[in-house]
């Protein structure tokens, strides 16, 4: 029987990778690195047979992404779980501990992040192996970067010893420059990648001495959770009662009982574009070119087109070039870590570039903004084989639908009804109307739009085989 039981969180929104990354769908979702997302490799770290089924940790506009993407690989986690606000890691690993001693107190748990970068599953597993025993006495057990550089970004884990798993004796959150090089040569000093082990008694017993205020809040919420589909939903007035707060700051710099085994695997983070750049194979001059790229002169620089226009670049050295179809970001590369901040203006602007996508994934497929202007709106719509899209109406706008591939079933007022390739229907405004895909292969459609308001919250939901009827935006 698999004795370690993954869980996954993928609350985060990595902003400093903007505009790729973005709020709506954020690192973890995207293939950074290759083929498959940073979440999807995550999952597959746990091929190994030490490793049972994992547990996903997510928020809930993430819920779809995140069950869609891990059915893409072959893989049905034990359970979603659905945090209702963003707490930060410390509600998460309580909960995920009471969850899971709901079946056995004595239960192991890996808690990762899903935007990391592990190059050697087996490494990756040895490790975990390395650390069992030590989890299982009642010690929560971290795993250790070996430090490459006095890097000022993560934090440090001070240990004695030297024999694996190592004693800790401190954490320290981020340090400056000169501390950073102090740490380095000690020899005895760990990046903290976040990454933990335990069983659920001693995080439960961890937060019963250090933080029992979240003991309340978290039981409460889980104990209110309701079923939603495949979905745990915690309850939401309890969830929000917790502090927002890391594991290391509520727990880690608190806790006697920690225990650390150093990585046998290359590691990153992926915390910004230069971390990107850096795992990325090069070419003569140092430069990565992902999409329809164009160098000239340019040197040690990281030019991606995501969305497949022409980006050219002349005579530039240490530069970031990303673009998408609707933003593009030009830095230098020392300056990456101010992307953040960049992005926290165009929140303060209004402007929906810092949190979606042209293209906005739904559970049923997804919709791209084609054109726009004043009282009309084009879009593109796929709906996936077998989905269909919630009952609906709109208070002030009328649409037409217009099949470009596939064969549709749509709802337009009392009547039901086949279209195919090149046909179309028109819907007038308040006619309650639904769209489904009862083939075998996506369905492409063209969306016009017209009236006086085009906003996504102009949507009133009847039915939906997905549970919205309470989100108000989207189809």
């Amino acid at each position: 029987m698999a004795a370690v039981f993954p869980v996954v969180l993928s609350g985060g929104s990595g902003t400093r990778l903007w505009p790729w990354s973005r709020k709506a769908y954020p690192k973890q979702f995207l293939p950074l690195t290759g083929e498959n997302s940073l979440f999807q490799q995550t999952l597959l770290r746990f091929a190994d047979g030490l490793f049972a089924r994992p547990v996903i940790l997510c928020n809930n506009d993430h819920r779809f992404l995140a069950a869609e993407q891990a059915t893409a690989m072959g893989i049905s986690p034990r359970a979603i779980i659905l945090e209702p606000a963003g707490r930060n890691t410390a509600p998460a690993a309580l909960i995920a501990a009471l969850w899971a001693a709901r079946e056995d107190p004595e239960r192991l748990l890996l808690l990762l992040p899903s935007d990391h970068v592990v190059t050697d599953a087996a490494g990756f597993a040895r490790s975990v192996g390395q650390g069992m025993k030590a989890a299982q006495d009642g010690h929560i057990v971290t795993f250790g970067i070996p430090p490459q550089s006095p890097q000022t970004g993560y934090g440090y884990i001070a240990t004695q010893g030297d024999t694996a798993p190592l004693k800790v004796s401190r954490f320290t959150e981020k340090p400056d420059r000169e501390t950073a090089e102090k740490y380095i040569a000690a020899g005895n000093h760990y990046w903290n990648a976040g990454i933990f082990m335990f069983a659920a008694r001693t995080m439960i017993r961890a937060f019963e001495t250090h933080a029992p205020d979240m003991l309340t809040a978290c039981r409460a919420a889980l104990d209110k959770a309701q079923n939603d589909l495949d979905f745990i939903r915690l309850d939401k007035e309890a969830y929000e009662q917790n502090r927002a707060i890391s594991l290391d700051y509520a727990i880690m710099e608190k806790a006697d009982n920690i225990r650390c085994v150093p990585l046998q695997s290359d590691w990153d983070d992926l915390g910004a574009w230069p971390a990107v750049w850096r795992i990325m194979d090069k070419d003569a001059d140092g430069n990565v070119a992902r999409g329809d790229v164009m160098l000239r002169d340019t040197r040690d620089s990281y030019a991606h087109s995501v969305d497949g226009a022409c980006l050219s670049v002349v005579g530039l050295e240490g530069i970031l070039a990303v673009a998408t179809r609707d933003a593009v970001l030009v830095a230098a590369r020392d300056h990456a870590q101010d992307v953040g901040k960049l992005v926290e203006e165009l929140k303060a602007q209004g402007r929906s570039e810092a949190v979606m996508h042209m293209r906005v994934y739904r559970p049923w497929g997804w919709y791209e903004k084609l054109a726009d202007g004043e009282r009309f709106q084009v879009k593109t719509l796929m709906v996936r084989p077998g989905a269909k899209l919630s009952l609906q109406s709109h208070h002030h706008r009328a649409e037409h639908w217009v099949v470009v591939r596939g064969t549709v079933r749509v709802t337009n007022g009392d009547e039901i009804f086949l279209l195919s390739e090149n046909e179309s229907t028109y819907i007038p405004i308040g006619n309650r109307h639904r769209l489904e895909n009862p083939g075998k292969l996506p369905a492409l459609l063209i969306e016009v739009q017209s009236g006086a308001y085009l906003g996504e919250d102009d949507i009133v939901r009847f039915e939906d085989v997905y549970g919205r009827k309470e989100e108000s935006a989207g189809s």
